[in-house]
């Protein structure tokens, strides 16, 4: 059941323009957790955890192909730049891709099932190996992870200061941590803040800076008015938890 949830949604969200795999990864993930019995399990090795994320993955970078195809839109950069070379190639996505290019169209649709086939020769008999990488003493793995992560901050600029924002952004990754704080919306956040922000600001243009736009269209109106109920809820059950804890202890 958590691979056909992940499926489901990654299928949903890999088809929505601009999203990709990893928001449908940590949609996946957070379902999940919600709907499992054990909570408390997630984050500790927890089968759930890992195989309907897996199942969102495979199915968003397979679905994503659907606006890229039929409609000419990326579905994440991988996708645009796909998109890029099938215009330098001369082959125009859209609604008649099928019927003028079905050699593109169809191979596409062979080359995911001889993908997914070797998938599962290469992945099967190298479990053992995988297995093998996670028996690596944390102590050992964690200063090259971090040293890895420096190397690659410093190379962007080739300024110390972009270490000195590592620092802090690390400790308060671990203050949060400590607080409890869920990953996967924070890591989502990190995701779709650029597209809303670009989003946005196009938006704005196209409006001529006019913000009431967001609530006067229908459209965008109803997803703003569903937002809020949605936050709105999730304000109300935390805070009921948060009391009703209280109250237990008391």
């Amino acid at each position: 059941m958590p691979m056909l949830r992940g499926s489901s949604i990654g299928a949903f969200f890999g088809a929505l323009p601009g999203t990709g795999g990893v928001v449908a990864t940590f949609i996946s993930y957070a379902a999940e957790k919600k709907l499992s019995r054990q909570p408390e399990e997630f984050g500790k090795g927890a089968i759930e955890g890992v195989a309907a994320p897996e199942a969102a993955n495979n199915a968003a970078v397979q679905a994503a192909f659907i606006p890229t195809l039929s409609l000419g839109i990326p579905g994440d950069p991988v996708m645009a730049i796909m998109l890029g070379v099938m215009m330098v190639h001369g082959i125009l996505p859209g609604p008649s891709v099928i019927t003028d290019s079905p050699d593109l169209f169809w191979g596409l649709i062979v080359s995911f099932i001889i993908g997914n086939i070797f998938l599962l020769i290469l992945n099967l008999p190298l479990i053992g190996l995988w297995v093998r990488i996670l028996s690596i003493p944390y102590n050992l793995l964690f200063p090259v992870i971090v040293a890895f992560v420096c190397i690659g901050i410093y190379s962007v600029n080739y300024q110390v200061m972009d270490l000195f924002v590592l620092l802090g952004f690390g400790f308060l990754g671990w203050g949060m941590k400590a607080l409890n704080f869920e990953v996967a919306p924070l890591l989502l956040g990190f995701v779709l803040g650029p597209m809303m922000e670009e989003n946005f600001r196009r938006a704005l243009v196209v409006a001529n800076g006019e913000v009431s736009t967001f609530i006067t269209r229908p459209i965008s109106g109803v997803i703003m008015v569903i937002t809020f109920m949605i936050i709105g809820w999730f304000i109300y059950q935390g805070t009921r938890q948060s009391l009703t804890g209280r109250s237990q202890k008391v």
